[in-house]
C-alpha cells in the first residue's frame, strides 16, 4: 500500500508537467523517424498514415524490413504512394548483425538518415498529429532538471508513456490494463523515486546522434531483447538526461488468447528481470490483493484482515484511476476497471513465472537470456545457465 501511494504520488508530479507549450516551428530542428518493420499488425497502415501528418516543418521516415518479401513492404508501398509529398523511404536490411533484428535493421537504417535528431519507434505506435513537436519539446532547455548553480545534464533522449488498445479477448483487455494500471504506475514511481527515470521506453526513444554516439551506437545493444531499456540506460550512464515526454501515444494490441498473454507477459517480465533485478525482485511486494486475500485465509478470516483487504482493493482502484485516467486517459480503464483483480492475480502469478525459466517466445522464435543477451536455444553452453 506504500508503494501505491508513491505511484499516486509520482503520478501527481508527473502530471504538474502540464501541457508544455509547443515550441515555435521555425526553432524546430529537422529529424530522422526510424521504424523497424517485421509482419503486419493490428491497424498497421493507419498508424503509418499518423506518422505522415505530422505539425512538424521537416522530417523523413524510414521504414525498414530484412526480408524483401515481408508482408509489410506493400503497406509502406501504399504510403508512399498516398502521400508523394512526404519523404518516405523503404530499406531492406539484408545483414544479420546478431540475434536482434530490430536492432540489426536499425544498425543498417541509420546511415541512410539525415538529421542529427532520431526517432525510433514501434511498428504499432499510432500517435497524434502534434506528437514530434511534443517530443521536441522535451529537448528544450526549459526540460532539465538541476537546482540554482547546479550544472544541467544535457537531454540525450526523450521517451513517453503508452496506451494500449485492446481487442475483444480477455487477453487482450488483461495486457491493456496492465499497461494503463500497472505498467506505467511502476514507471511513474520510479521516475518519482529516482528523481528522474534512467530508461526508455520502446514506445518512442528520440536522440540525438551525439548522445547514440556516446554509447557506440546501436551496436551494442544488437544481442540484447529489451533494446530499449539498454539505449536509455546507457544514454544515462553517460552521462545525459533521460526525460519523459508529455505526449501520450497508442499502441494496437493483438487478440490474445490467454495462453498468448501470458507468453507475452512472460517475456517482458524475464525480459525486466534482467535488466533490472533489483528492483523486479520489489515488483512481488506490489501486488496488494493477492497478498490481502492470502492474509484473510491465513488469519481465519479476522475482522481486521477483512478490513486490510477492503483497503487494499480500495487504493489499488484508485491508483489505477489515478493513472490510467488521470494520467493516460486511457478509457478502457473504467470499462474494464471490474477485471482489476483478475489482472493482479494474473500479475504476481507472471512475477512468479519469471523466476522459473530464461526463455522467452519472440515473434514466433524461442529464445534464452542470459545477462539480458538473447541466445538462440542451441547456441548456450551444456551446463550454462
Amino acid at each position: 500500500m506504500a508503494y501505491y501511494v508513491l505511484c499516486m504520488a509520482g503520478a501527481a508530479t508527473f502530471r504538474k508537467m502540464g501541457r508544455r507549450a509547443l515550441p515555435p516551428a521555425h526553432t524546430l530542428p529537422p529529424l530522422s523517424i526510424l521504424k523497424p518493420l517485421k509482419g503486419t499488425d493490428p491497424g498497421m497502415l493507419e498508424s503509418f498514415r499518423s506518422h505522415c501528418v505530422q505539425d512538424y516543418p521537416e522530417y523523413e521516415v524510414i521504414f525498414g524490413v530484412s526480408d524483401p518479401h515481408d508482408p509489410a513492404v506493400p503497406l509502406v508501398e501504399q504510403l508512399q504512394k498516398e502521400f508523394p509529398g512526404r519523404a518516405i523511404r523503404l530499406v531492406v536490411c539484408r545483414q544479420v548483425l546478431g540475434t536482434n533484428m530490430k536492432v540489426s535493421n536499425l544498425i543498417q537504417m541509420l546511415p541512410q538518415a539525415r538529421y542529427e535528431h532520431i526517432v525510433v519507434n514501434d511498428s504499432d505506435i499510432r500517435v497524434p498529429h502534434e506528437y514530434l513537436r511534443r517530443l521536441m519539446a522535451g529537448f528544450s532547455p526549459g526540460s532539465r532538471r538541476g537546482g540554482a548553480g547546479e550544472r544541467r545534464a544535457d537531454i540525450g533522449l526523450v521517451t513517453c508513456l503508452y496506451r494500449g488498445e485492446a481487442r475483444r479477448t480477455l487477453g487482450s483487455k488483461l495486457e491493456a490494463l496492465g499497461i494503463s494500471t500497472e505498467f506505467h504506475a511502476g514507471v511513474l514511481a520510479a521516475r518519482r523515486l529516482e528523481g528522474g527515470i534512467r530508461f526508455a521506453l520502446g514506445s518512442s526513444l528520440a536522440f540525438t546522434r551525439a548522445a547514440l554516439n556516446a554509447i557506440g551506437g546501436f551496436r551494442p545493444l544488437v544481442d540484447y531483447l529489451a533494446d530499449d531499456y539498454e539505449l536509455g540506460a546507457r544514454i544515462a550512464a553517460a552521462g545525459y538526461q533521460v526525460e519523459l515526454s508529455t505526449v501520450v501515444v497508442d499502441t494496437y494490441l493483438p487478440a490474445y488468447s490467454l495462453p498468448e498473454f501470458f507468453r507475452h507477459q512472460l517475456r517482458w517480465a524475464r525480459s525486466t528481470r534482467h535488466s533490472r533485478q533489483w528492483g523486479w525482485a520489489g515488483v512481488g511486494l506490489t501486488f496488494a490483493l493477492p497478498w490481502s486475500v492470502l492474509a484473510v485465509l491465513g488469519a481465519g478470516g479476522a475482522p481486521w484482515s477483512w478490513g486490510m483487504l477492503a483497503l487494499a482493493l480500495a487504493m489499488r482502484v484508485l491508483v489505477a484511476l489515478v493513472v490510467g485516467w488521470g494520467v493516460l486517459r486511457d478509457r478502457q480503464v473504467l470499462r474494464y476497471l471490474f477485471l482489476l483483480p483478475l489482472r493482479e492475480f494474473a500479475g504476481l502469478a507472471v512475477w512468479i513465472g519469471s523466476y522459473t525459466g530464461h526463455t522467452v517466445d519472440w515473434r514466433g522464435d524461442e529464445f534464452v537470456l542470459k545477462d539480458g543477451k538473447l541466445l538462440r536455444s542451441g547456441e548456450l553452453a551444456i551446463g550454462g545457465d
